[in-house]
């Protein structure tokens, strides 16, 4: 009986000695030596995260997973988010993490968009935020107001750079967020060039020119020289005639060639009818864009037109006369490419 008894402790001292070895290697042993990416979402629960977790671990792994969910309350401790769990983490550090929320950085690229829609969508696809929440959120007057911007300029406040963010971040934190962005974008040299282009140039509105020499010309050469010309129009109460703002009007980017027809389009973004810039943004601008306006080129034109061989530059004149050519050349390739 007793050897019976001491062969029954030793089974148990050898069973939870092997449970001890598979639990502390299962915490000490990485989850994945590749990088992948957990994305817990608002209200997943600790069965679908242990799931998740268990698909990209080995068989012990997910046994001590469970187990710590479950000794640990894990399941009152969710917090949503898009973690980091591979390269080399062993599984305690990736546990410790959803545990505490502490989530890995998205790099948020934003794009140059046109519209507020675009840029929703584009977010939706980013950040765990649906895009009709952002969009709301965007085109929400009342909220906007409470920022001190308005609905025609919001997109002013998205400056195209990389930003590191949360996944999680809601559509109040990210406008707040690209709020201090912008404020930090604004330095007193740059705010000291605005009065450079005309007193009380705002930068809302070297924002929305910037937004027209985007659309102009992807060339950074000629970048300050389109600037420099819409200045010089805009210094004289010449309309602009930006043909990007008439596609913008017409809320069809697909027209390649503006017609007399589309000129007559209603619309303060018509800036064929109307003098001075639009209400807001056509796009938002690259850096580029807005520097080649706040480092402008000083010249005499109030002219341009694309040149003939379709390499997106421009033919830049002084005179109507010479303008004419440049048009006719134009028209002249146009029409050979068969472009209506």
């Amino acid at each position: 009986m007793k050897k019976n008894k001491n062969l029954l402790l030793i089974s148990l001292a050898v069973l939870l000695s092997g449970i001890g070895i598979t639990l502390i290697s299962g915490l000490l042993l990485p989850v994945s030596s590749e990088s992948c990416v957990l994305l817990v979402h608002r209200g997943d629960d600790a069965k679908k995260v242990a799931t998740a977790v268990g698909e990209r671990c080995s068989a012990p792994q997910r046994w001590t997973f469970g187990l710590l969910t479950a000794a640990t309350g894990y399941a009152d401790h969710i917090h949503p988010g898009r973690y980091d769990i591979g390269e080399g983490q062993p599984l305690f550090k990736v546990f410790r993490n959803l545990y505490s929320g502490r989530q890995t950085p998205v790099r948020l690229t934003l794009p140059i968009v046109r519209t507020r829609e675009e840029l929703a969508k584009f977010l939706g696809e980013k950040l765990e935020m649906p895009t009709d929440s952002f969009y709301t959120f965007l085109s929400d007057s009342a909220v906007l107001r409470q920022y001190d911007i308005e609905r025609q300029t919001a997109l002013c406040i998205f400056l195209p750079n990389t930003y590191e963010v949360y996944w999680t971040i809601t559509p109040r934190e990210l406008l707040e967020r690209m709020q201090r962005e912008s404020r930090a974008f604004w330095t007193k040299e740059r705010q000291a060039k605005l009065s450079r282009i005309m007193p009380g140039f705002t930068q809302n509105e070297a924002i929305t020119l910037a937004s027209i020499v985007e659309q102009e010309t992807q060339n950074n050469q000629e970048r300050p020289d389109v600037a420099g010309l819409y200045i010089n129009r805009l210094r004289k109460g010449i309309p602009l005639q930006a043909d990007p703002t008439v596609k913008f009007a017409l809320q069809d980017f697909t027209i390649k060639r503006v017609t007399f027809n589309h000129l007559k389009t209603d619309s303060p973004y018509n800036t064929y009818k109307n003098i001075g810039l639009p209400p807001g943004p056509i796009c938002t601008p690259s850096l580029a864009s807005l520097n080649a306006v706040l480092n402008f080129r000083e010249h005499n034109y109030i002219y341009m037109c694309a040149k003939e061989d379709f390499s997106g530059t421009h033919n830049f004149a002084a005179d109507y006369a010479t303008h004419l050519q440049n048009a006719r050349r134009y028209a002249e390739a146009l029409d050979r490419a068969n472009i209506r």
